[in-house]
């Protein structure tokens, strides 16, 4: 099933997530459902604030950067497989040159702009069967998961934008928290009244 992405501006974006454990209500029919949502609003990755849930629970495909020429061969082959579902991750340590890279959100249509994060990261995180994993992730699948995991933690990329960025982005923020936009799939507007 379909779900409808939060929007910029609803509390459950600015929420840390809680962790779940495998006794959390018919997780696999919500992960199978935000898989769907995911690929219908053609994102590479989800997080459950996303879909209005304060979880520590987050989505990546990131198969659809594999055909990025600009990318070496190596990070190519990574992205193609990087496909996974985390649970309760937690960045263990961040290392390497910080870099920037165009970034968007499922929940701020129409706003790209550049971020700042590090190079390579060291993380933990349970699957769908909670097994416990720890890994290295380094290019963009980095920064990918950083993204997604700053979702868990109640904090969006525009919030790591200058003050002077965030100034030019005000309008069009509030915009979107009004459901003044319109995006290729279902959207939840906080500050739309009941009834209209």
């Amino acid at each position: 099933m379909i779900l409808p992405i939060v929007a910029y501006g609803d509390p459950v974006l600015r929420k840390v997530a809680t962790s779940i454990d495998a006794t959390y209500p018919e997780l696999e029919t919500l992960i199978s459902n935000m898989k769907e949502t995911m690929y219908n609003a053609s994102g590479v990755g989800l997080a459950a604030p996303q879909i209005g849930k304060a979880i520590r629970l987050f989505l990546i495909d990131a198969s659809p950067f594999a055909d990025d020429e600009d990318l070496s061969e190596k990070d190519r082959e990574v992205l193609k497989n990087f496909n996974r579902v985390f649970i309760n991750a937690k960045i263990i340590k961040e290392e390497g040159e910080e870099w920037a890279f165009n970034e968007g959100c499922l929940s701020i249509p129409d706003v790209r702009e550049d971020v700042t994060r590090h190079e390579k990261i060291t993380i933990e995180y349970q699957d769908e069967g909670f097994q416990t994993h720890t890994e290295i992730l380094d290019g963009l699948a980095a920064r990918v998961f950083q993204h997604e995991y700053d979702h868990i933690e109640g904090i969006l990329f525009t919030d790591k934008l200058s003050s002077l960025k965030k100034r030019i982005l005000k309008k069009k923020l509030e915009n979107i928290s009004k459901g003044k936009i319109r995006a290729d799939y279902r959207m939840r507007f906080p500050n739309l009244k009941k009834g209209k």
